[in-house]
């Protein structure tokens, strides 16, 4: 009859369009959006903050890694802990300088007048961290000698000149005093063009030789130390720095703390495989100093240390061949991070880079994956990927680690998808060929595809970040996302799963384990309960390598939870679904049998698993 040729075709072309819509992993990309969401959740109770999606899928790739020092390996908190006149004396506190009036004014002038920082209240807001160090330690200060100065011209601190200079005048209400042009900078910018100094009694001499000055200036870079130069200037100062002669105040010692938890952090980024180096403004001694002490140097490596003079000198090429063993390139001016982050990515790797200044954004907004500082301008964090709160290498470790964490969750979810697809799309075409054309019906299809879809996306999006996964090498940026060791699982499990659905609808022994054998309804009411709980079971496979499917499962409650509801819903389907699902009620003992057959994908993939140990080929996801 041509109604019923036309109600068979329809009934194959609807089937056809379900078995299609199974086997396309449409929810994919619904998946990573998810693991994407609910890991930025996570990321940012751990100072994390993720400003573009792509940041964080890409950080578990990084090859190397530019840090800056101040605040990402170092507390961030600069203080000035020491002072070195020019005749050489040193003094440990302010109350043994305070003694040398004029010395002390000159220093206080210098700090109060030659910085970008301010006091509001007892508060110091603006400037960089070498500012607001030096103006809290002028600070409080004697009001009357800064009420006595006013600022006239400025020449602001640039990396690429290394000195900060401001020229001050008597105001009219005192009328005392005379004309200053403070001059605050690199030691080795400045030393040179100095000839005189202020003696202890503030008296102006000759200067005794910068030899002394520099076996003190190497102490204190041997220590961590930053060095600052502060000297005036008889002449007026251009922004060029075209000195002429400098009186020289004396050497500042600031020091910032290295955060108890760098070392550890730095070790565990390398361990990762990820080479980290140390981009700073200090000279190279203390960079030197500070890269031994965080564990980025060891022992007296100098091909590792570049300064930017030497870096400017080498060529492109020249520079890729060095950049591997490369740890710590000092006095680095902005331009010097775009330049590495370029080399780093022609030599094909995976490049993150940190700043907090404005002058950073090109370098954050070129590489890979830019981590802009909490702390930091806000035209840093707009050029950034990823916003480090605390501004620590700890919580950049932890970028790296969920950034890994990530696709790991992605892979687990294409394993069970894949293997439930294999097993969806094999039934579908075996079945007619073995006596039964619709073994899974159209709505059966659909609730499998919202498990495959939906619920298990939600359910590996949980799975936890775990430490193992910082021992492992980074990914290639042309790694396939199926590895081999996936497509083993996907298709043992698949044809597996394939064999234990057809065994199920052929073997007649299985078919006497029902009651209601007789009745295709239920029977076929236990093979779609044994394709879900199989699923099910499956899914614990595909979420660990391990033979130990419970591994961690405490980390990752939503999933226990998750499939515990798919296992729920598909029961009441059984007694529920009626003639919608093609369902009808089991008894106790069918169930606890449709249980007991799905279980057997577990020891399966156990076996399988034990197999690829044995014959040494024990794989990861």
């Amino acid at each position: 009859r041509p109604s019923l040729i036309i109600e068979h075709i329809l009934h194959a072309i609807t089937l056809a369009i379900t078995v299609v819509v199974v086997a396309v992993p449409e929810g994919l990309p619904m998946m990573i959006t998810v693991v994407l969401s609910s890991n930025m959740r996570r990321m940012l109770k751990d100072h994390v903050l993720v400003r573009k999606l792509v940041g964080i899928e890409t950080s578990g790739s990084l090859n190397i890694l530019f840090t800056d020092k101040t605040g990402t390996l170092t507390r961030g908190q600069l203080e000035v802990t020491q002072f070195i006149g020019g005749d050489g004396i040193e003094y440990k506190n302010t109350s043994q300088i305070k003694r040398k009036k004029v010395l002390w004014e000159l220093i206080e002038l210098s700090g109060y007048f030659n910085t970008g920082s301010t006091m509001s209240g007892k508060r110091i807001i603006g400037g960089n961290a070498t500012d607001r160090a030096l103006l809290k330690y002028v600070s409080p200060g004697n009001p009357v000698l800064r009420n006595s100065y006013q600022k006239k011209d400025t020449v602001p601190f640039d990396s690429s000149v290394k000195f900060s200079a401001a020229r001050i005048t008597p105001t009219k209400k005192t009328g005392s005093g005379h004309e200053l042009v403070l001059i605050k900078g690199a030691p080795e910018k400045l030393l040179p063009f100095c000839n005189r100094c202020y003696n202890e009694n503030g008296h102006i001499c000759p200067l005794p030789g910068c030899l002394h000055l520099e076996h003190k200036m190497k102490e204190l870079t041997a220590r961590a130390f930053r060095v600052l130069a502060l000297a005036v200037s008889e002449t007026p100062i251009n922004s060029e720095g075209d000195f002429n002669r400098l009186i020289l105040i004396g050497l500042i010692g600031i020091r910032d703390e290295i955060r108890p938890e760098a070392r550890a952090a730095v070790n565990q980024v390398q361990e990762a495989g990820i080479q980290v180096v140390l981009v700073t403004g200090d000279n190279r001694e203390t960079a030197a100093a500070i890269a031994k002490e965080t564990g980025l140097l060891s022992g007296h490596n100098e091909n590792a240390i570049l300064t930017s003079d030497v870096l400017a000198s080498m060529s492109d090429d020249e520079v890729k061949r060095r950049l591997t063993f490369i740890r710590v390139v000092s006095r680095a001016l902005p331009s010097d991070k775009s330049r590495l982050v370029k080399l780093s990515q022609e030599l094909g790797l995976v490049t993150g880079m940190t700043g907090d200044g404005i002058n950073d954004a090109p370098a954050l907004k070129k590489a890979d994956v830019g981590f802009a500082m909490g702390s930091g301008t806000e035209v840093a964090k707009e050029a950034g990927d990823i916003v480090i709160l605390d501004d620590n290498i700890a919580s950049i470790a932890k970028a790296v680690l969920y950034g890994r964490t990530i696709f790991k969750s992605i892979r687990k979810f294409i394993i069970f998808q894949l293997t439930m697809n294999l097993c969806a799309v094999g039934v579908s075409i075996i079945g007619p060929f073995i006596g039964i054309d619709t073994p899974v019906t159209v709505m059966q299809m659909l609730w499998i595809n919202i498990i495959m879809d939906t619920l298990a996306g939600l359910a590996f999006a949980g799975e936890p970040p775990l430490a193992e996964y910082m021992s492992e090498p980074p990914k290639r940026r042309d790694e396939p996302v199926l590895n081999r060791y996936m497509l083993h699982q996907i298709l043992c499990m698949g044809i597996f799963t394939v064999g234990l659905c057809v065994s199920f609808l052929k073997i007649p022994r299985i078919h006497l384990l029902f009651r209601y054998a007789g009745n295709p309804a239920y029977f076929m009411t236990a093979f779609f309960a044994l394709f879900i709980f199989a699923g099910v079971f499956n899914s614990f496979n595909a979420r660990t390598y391990r033979v130990n499917l419970l591994a961690h499962l405490r980390r990752n409650p939503q999933f226990l939870m998750i499939m515990l509801m798919v296992a729920v819903i598909q029961i009441l389907l059984i007694y529920y679904g009626g003639s919608l699902f093609r369902t009808a009620g089991l008894t106790f003992g069918e169930l606890k049998t449709v249980l007991m057959i799905a279980f057997l994908v577990v020891p399966a993939d156990c076996v399988r698993k034990l197999v690829l140990r044995l014959f040494g080929r024990k794989g990861n996801i």
